[in-house]
């Protein structure tokens, strides 16, 4: 298994992945939006896509996704980790280790203060994952966030 960064190459097997994600996440299918969403964010730059690759299948299996922030308050870059997903059949075999080990590697090469995530309340292998690599609940601050 190995670990690169995405690029537009990539996108047709990324969106079939994303539109997994999304629907893990319960919203409806939908791969065109899917690829589309994708090919936005890397021509714009965006947002930083890895993905986890079966070298022996040639076939990506899991990605995570980081939007490049800041923080006015220690005036750094930071990343917001919006999206790790690895396919059913492959989970448990390492591949979102490496995914997360190369997002704090590609934050600490690029200066960031740190990387930001975010993950449903009832997901607790995501949770264990998450906590085993260093990241902490908040307990300082409230997050919220406005529907518009």
């Amino acid at each position: 298994m190995e670990v690169k960064q995405a690029t537009v190459n990539h996108i047709p097997e990324v969106a079939d992945l994303f539109n997994q994600y999304r629907i893990f996440y319960k919203q409806p299918s939908d791969l065109n939006g899917a690829a589309a969403f994708l090919t936005e964010r890397l021509h714009l730059q965006q947002s930083i896509i890895f993905i986890a690759v079966n070298q022996a299948k040639g076939e990506v299996i899991g990605f995570t996704q980081l939007y490049p922030s800041f923080s006015s308050v220690s005036m750094k870059r930071s990343f917001i980790l919006n999206d790790l997903f690895v396919a059913e059949s492959y989970r448990g075999h390492g591949a979102a280790q490496l995914l997360l080990d190369q997002a704090k590697t590609y934050a600490l090469e690029n200066g960031a203060k740190g990387v930001e995530l975010s993950t449903a309340m009832d997901n607790s292998q995501a949770q264990s994952l998450y906590e085993r690599n260093g990241y902490e609940k908040d307990e300082v601050y409230f997050h919220y966030y406005l529907s518009i």
